[in-house]
């Protein structure tokens, strides 16, 4: 068996935390927000009427697949 040999001293291994997560996440969402955020191609209410027309069209398969017969 091989033993792993410890990394050189300059190096230092990340190490996650909620916290570090937390604060990338908070940076992040500031940076998008300077910027609007949204592509200029993006609707809203497509976007909005597409994923309605998805849950109903999946919701009407549910329900054909759940009758009692």
């Amino acid at each position: 068996m091989c033993a792993k040999s410890p990394p050189p001293i300059g190096w230092v291994l990340p190490k996650m935390s909620l916290y570090t997560t937390a604060a990338n996440m908070v940076t992040v969402a500031a940076e998008g927000g300077e910027h609007g955020g949204n592509h200029e191609s993006l609707n809203a209410y497509l976007t909005g009427g597409g994923a309605l027309f998805a849950l109903l069209l999946m919701l009407w398969i549910t329900t054909r697949f759940n009758r009692d017969r």
